[in-house]
């Protein structure tokens, strides 16, 4: 009795087992997956079609305001540059002082250690709060002197612009109220001629007999001419005249030597040199004498044409005597 009702047992098990099949299927096991294809797809360039980085837009080109240097070389140097900007000073190429700008954009550095002496060319580099380095479009020439009483020339180069004379002994050619303090020009003839008369007075210049421009000084007294036509190459007479406003006649009146050189041009020749646009007399000296304490002898054999010995102006001509 106990084998019969197994067995019914087992058949019964069957027959639910049967009836589960019929009804609902036998679960399948997940078949193995059929591998991916695998797509290829170029790595971008980073680089590619990226746009050049642009400098933030209240980046301040560095510049100079004030520079002051004593006869033993120190110096004080001031300018402007963005906002909390680190700005360094250069001279000849090399770093002499370190500066950060104020919330204003302004600077002030001491230079403890003297300039040597000879021409020295200053810019300034910046670095803003950004990373982004600005390099200044003005340069300051200094013409610190051997001897150390006489105070250094420091002229204020700017492009599209007639120099400056920030500091020197004299302002330039000086004849009654008006002053001619720089003459400057490019390698295409380009000049600009500058200085300073009377308030409102009218000024005309001459390159040879003809006219090459006129202009009124402003309300601080500074007058700059800058010919339409570029100047060609030769030997002038440079001539500024101040007018009378009642008559236009001349009231006072500038007369110097003047060459429109080209940098073909060989500078000394025949016993006279071409003053070209940087130039010194120490920077002369040591070009032709091989020491540039050697500028007097310069200076004494053409005191007719050189009001002071570290003022002169690019085409200018002068004497080189013969020296051991």
């Amino acid at each position: 009795m106990r084998l019969i009702l197994i067995f019914v047992g087992i058949i019964s098990l069957a027959a639910l087992a049967i009836l589960v099949y019929l009804l609902f299927g036998v679960p399948a096991t997940d078949p193995a997956p059929a591998p991916r294809e695998e797509v290829a797809f170029p790595t971008p360039d980073p680089f590619e079609d990226e746009a050049p980085p642009v400098p933030p837009s209240d980046q301040i080109v560095p510049t100079f305001d004030v520079v002051r240097v004593d006869p033993t070389g120190e110096a004080v140097i001031a300018g402007r540059a963005s906002p909390g900007a680190h700005v360094r000073v250069l001279a000849n190429g090399d770093s002499i002082g370190d500066a950060v700008a104020d919330g204003r954009g302004e600077w002030t550095m001491i230079v403890e250690t003297p300039l040597d002496a000879g021409d020295q060319e200053l810019t300034i580099v910046a670095t803003d709060a950004h990373g982004w380095t600005a390099t200044s479009e003005q340069v300051v020439v200094v013409a610190v002197p051997e001897r150390e009483d006489s105070l250094p020339l420091v002229v204020l180069s700017r492009p599209d612009a007639p120099s400056e004379v920030l500091q020197g002994p004299e302002d330039g050619v000086r004849q009654g109220a008006l002053l001619l303090s720089s003459v400057d020009y490019d390698d295409d003839g380009n000049v600009i001629f500058a200085g300073e008369a009377e308030p409102g007075a009218a000024v005309r210049v001459y390159v040879g007999d003809r006219p090459v421009g006129s202009a009124r000084a402003n309300e601080e007294g500074e007058w700059t001419v800058e010919p339409f036509d570029p100047i060609l190459p030769g030997l002038y007479t440079l001539r500024v005249d101040l007018l009378d406003d009642e008559d236009g006649t001349v009231r006072e009146r500038i007369e110097v030597p003047f060459e429109r050189a080209t940098p073909a041009d060989i500078v000394l020749r025949g016993g006279r040199v071409v003053v070209q646009p940087g130039n010194s007399l120490w920077r002369i000296s040591r070009a032709v004498y091989g020491r540039g304490i050697r500028y007097t002898v310069i200076y004494q054999a053409n005191a007719d044409q050189i009001r002071d010995p570290d003022l002169i102006y690019p085409g200018q001509i002068f004497d080189v005597p013969a020296g051991n």
